[in-house]
C-alpha cells in the first residue's frame, strides 16, 4: 500500500495513486497535467520516508477532471434586543483531480 502525505494550497492530504478528489482551486484547464513538489511523508510497502520538512526528489503528477462549486454554507448573525439578523452564504470554487503517479528518489 503505497500513499503520500502532499501540501496542496496551504493544506495537507493523504492521497494515493489512482484517487480522485477535490481541493482548493487550482488555475488550469480540464484536461491538464499537474505536478506536487511539497511531499511530507512516502510510505512504501517496505519503508517510509519522514520529510525534513519534504521529502527530497519526490513528486506526484495528477490531471484536472473539472472545476465545480462547493455545498453552500450560510452563516446567520444575530444581535439580541435590536432586531438585527443578517444572513449570509458562501460556495467555494474546488478543482477536481486526480491523482497520477507518485514519484521518489531513493
Amino acid at each position: 500500500m503505497k500513499y503520500t502525505i502532499v501540501e496542496i494550497k496551504g493544506k495537507q492530504y493523504q492521497v494515493k495513486e489512482g484517487e480522485e478528489m477535490e481541493v482548493e482551486k487550482i488555475e488550469g484547464e480540464k484536461g491538464e497535467k499537474i505536478t506536487f513538489e511539497k511531499v511530507l511523508l512516502l510510505v512504501d510497502e517496505k519503508k517510509k520516508q519522514i520529510g525534513n520538512p519534504l521529502v527530497k526528489g519526490a513528486k506526484i503528477t495528477a490531471e484536472i477532471l473539472d472545476q465545480v462549486k462547493g455545498k453552500k454554507i450560510r452563516v446567520a448573525t444575530y444581535k439580541a434586543k435590536s432586531r438585527h439578523r443578517r444572513t449570509i452564504g458562501h460556495r467555494s470554487q474546488l478543482t477536481k483531480i486526480k491523482i497520477g503517479k507518485i514519484t521518489a528518489s531513493r
